[in-house]
């Protein structure tokens, strides 16, 4: 009789959620027990075909990708239409993240969300403009009442631009549930993207858990594999002994001018049985950063590869798993060869598949003991202090157990008051901030509102002063002290100059930064009355559009910019239209 590995100490139940089928003809919905509409909504583009730059759930720097980009021949301008009848729920313009947005609702209970977007429509942007006016930022975020802008299936809302974040001209768009806001994959709503392309898969690795918890340390090897076109396999058998988790490289592509995109989906088999999948049919946003639980982050840290781990760390709170056992790792100690398949899909039901065998050794199962006071337990709220620093875990920070590593460093040459304090190191991700407290070391009375506590490559880490101490709250591990900024923001026009006529120009032109803290405001007024400055981030552009506030004739212009430590630069100038 052939045995089987361990994947569990005690008898458990399979729950399988969902199966995957292979080659699916294009236009069924697939990969999911709910129902969407798939006749309501039509392309926001007309451009044919349609195709993407950036697929829904894409791996991203710290976050999935939350919708899908739309290619736009590499130019802005390309007319942007509601998808549906509905209203505009939201107007949002950003100096970074989406740039200028619309949210539009729909009466089947879903939202959808145009970004990056060059410019509204004539009367979208007339009341954006408005409200900007009226509370005097170019900044706003604002939900409009169901009746203010009501939009019919097929109206322009607005046109494709590259403005926030966004690394050239696409059109950023999203289909999310009203009620829960969970952004969920478009294309199971007939948003078609022409596609017969099998997933590509690029690296097979094995991770030696043995009952310890997966960080830098943990022992990976590369399974070599060949193959193409759907069909790939192991160029040999695997020998394995104890408790491992596999990992994969997959990307995906489809047809005509195509990005190298993510795939939808990643099913492990074990003997005939699932024992892993990975789905990326939605999302909560709150949730996107455990990616970085989702994926080999020390590797990705390293190497920028993306290998996607199939066992699951257990702080990770996304909900795109199904069919567990034992949250992916397998006991290899039987003696026994065992046959193991990945199945990846992409958004239209195309795959591919690897097959793989493992022989297992034989070796006793290892079970874990957490030594007292050397772990920081990843369920819990955690707590380190010492003289120079206190430092606070709130518990949702860690995706797992952290053997927790603390080392003072001597203080370094120039704008610093403080030691350096590395806190653990780079290579274990957190879900979200912890709490950090740092002595300060004869900081003058005169600066302590200028304190602030930055990392060794010196970026800011926000902070203020409070009872000797600087705190702030950094998003990652690292090496911190404490600096100060008295350093007023750095203002260069562009195309104007004292006593320059602008005559025939549509706008003038500045770039603002900052040595330190950041930009937290930029005021622009003419003949003393505030005017709308508009800034992109990517570029450190500020600009004003003439209209019909700038009248012919010589103006007075001062600019005022601020950093997040309240140093302010006055940039002053008059000029002539």
């Amino acid at each position: 009789m052939i045995k089987k590995p361990i994947l569990y100490l005690f008898k458990v139940s399979l729950v399988v959620c969902f199966s995957i089928t292979a080659h699916f003809v294009q236009a069924q919905q697939i990969f999911s027990t709910n129902k969407y509409p798939i006749t309501d909504f039509r392309q926001p583009l007309d451009i044919t075909p349609p195709a993407l730059a950036g697929s829904f759930g894409e791996i991203r720097g710290n976050h999935f990708h939350s919708g899908i980009d739309f290619r736009t021949n590499q130019r802005e301008g390309y007319p942007v239409y509601a998808v549906a009848d509905g209203y505009i729920s939201r107007l949002r313009v950003q100096n970074s993240g989406f740039g200028q947005a619309l949210y539009i609702n729909h009466p089947n209970g879903f939202t959808t969300v145009y970004g990056h977007l060059q410019r509204f429509s004539p009367k979208i942007a007339t009341i954006v403009k408005n409200l900007e006016y009226e509370k005097k930022t170019f900044e706003i975020d604002e939900f409009p009442d169901a009746t203010l802008i009501p939009v019919r299936k097929g109206e322009v809302i607005a046109w494709s631009g590259n403005r926030g974040s966004s690394g050239g001209p696409h059109l950023h768009f999203e289909i999310r549930d009203t009620k829960t806001e969970e952004t969920i994959n478009p294309q199971f709503f007939g948003i078609n993207i022409p596609d017969n392309i099998p997933p590509i898969i690029h690296g097979l690795y094995v991770y030696r858990l043995n009952g310890k918890t997966f960080n830098e340390s943990t022992s990976k090897q590369a399974i070599g594999i060949s193959g193409a076109s759907g069909n790939y396999k192991a160029t040999a058998p695997v020998s394995l002994t104890g408790e491992v988790g596999f990992g994969i490289v997959v990307t995906d592509r489809h047809n005509g001018l195509s990005g190298t995109n993510g795939v939808y989906s990643i099913q492990l088999e074990l003997d005939g049985k699932i024992i892993y999948t990975s789905a990326l049919e939605r999302f909560a946003f709150e949730n996107s950063k455990a990616i970085n639980s989702h994926i080999d982050y020390p590797t990705y840290v390293n190497t920028k590869r993306s290998i996607q781990k199939s066992f699951v760390d257990p702080g990770n709170p996304l909900k795109i798993y199904s069919g567990l056992v034992n949250n992916g790792k397998i006991n290899f100690n039987d003696g026994a060869s065992h046959q193991l398949r990945y199945i990846i899909t992409d958004s239209k039901g195309n795959s591919s598949t690897l097959p793989f065998t493992v022989n297992a050794g034989t070796a006793p199962v290892l079970l874990t003991t957490i030594p007292s006071g050397s772990i920081y337990p990843y369920g819990k709220v955690n707590e380190f202090n010492n003289e120079d620093l206190k430092v606070i875990f709130p518990q949702g920070t860690l995706y797992n157990d952290l053997n927790f590593v603390y080392k003072k460093l001597p203080q370094p040459a120039g704008n610093a008051y403080s030691a350096m304090h590395q806190i653990h190191n780079r290579y274990t991700p957190l879900h979200i901030g912890f709490n950090l407290w740092i002595k300060a070391d004869e900081l003058p009375e005169h600066l302590r509102n200028k304190a602030l506590i930055v990392s060794l490559g010196g970026s800011s880490q926000g902070g203020i002063y409070e009872n000797g101490y600087v705190k702030a709250t950094p998003k990652n591990f690292g090496t911190f002290y404490i600096a100060t900024d008295t350093v007023a923001p750095r203002i260069t026009p562009v195309n104007i100059t004292n006593g320059k006529s602008m005559a025939g120009l549509s706008k003038m032109t500045f770039r603002i930064s900052d040595n330190l803290s950041g930009i937290k405001s930029f005021n622009g007024y003419m003949d003393g009355k505030w005017i709308l400055m508009e800034f992109d981030a990517k570029t450190a552009t500020l600009w004003h559009s003439f209209d019909e506030r700038t009248s012919a004739g010589k103006h007075n212009f001062e600019l005022v910019v601020t950093d997040l430590k309240e140093n302010t630069r006055h940039y002053n100038i008059s000029f002539s239209r």
